[in-house]
């Protein structure tokens, strides 16, 4: 009895921490994530400018961050910005007009584009915007980095 109660309680104040991630992009310019917190660590590869990553951990210059494949690396602060990006995981994302599934269709991205997140998506839909300027709301759980 006291383990479940133990465990509802862990559960009861890790899950709004998980839900109140932080997002930040990459800059302008590509960047380098490495498997430690240093220049000297090894490089496991280039981050594309815009790139969104979630905040896991800070250590001075360094910010250990998880990619939108899973992956756990760290990345110079100083390449960060907090202008926030999202990428696109579904295989298309259809993105509307208005936010409502029969809204006009704005544009549709790909598998693997980054939008500006104009607005977060609070009913279900997110506000985007494309390199291209094109704006549009596009359904969240076509989207990693929220």
């Amino acid at each position: 009895m006291r383990t479940t109660r133990t465990a509802a309680l862990v559960l009861a104040f890790a899950l709004p921490v998980a839900a109140h991630a932080e997002f930040r992009s990459v800059g302008e310019a590509a960047a380098i994530l490495y498997d430690a917190p240093s220049v000297k660590a090894t490089k496991l590869y280039v981050a594309g400018r815009n790139l969104p990553v979630e905040v896991i951990a800070s250590d001075g210059a360094w910010v250990k961050v998880r990619d939108p494949f899973g992956g756990l690396s760290w990345i110079e602060g100083k390449a960060l910005v907090p202008r926030r990006t999202v990428f696109v995981n579904a295989p298309v994302a259809d993105v509307r007009q208005r936010p409502e599934v029969t809204a006009p269709l704005a544009f549709q991205a790909q598998a693997g584009v980054v939008l500006e997140l104009l607005e977060p998506g609070q009913t279900g839909w997110a506000r985007v915007r494309h390199a291209d300027g094109a704006t549009g709301y596009v359904r969240i759980g076509a989207l990693w980095g929220l």
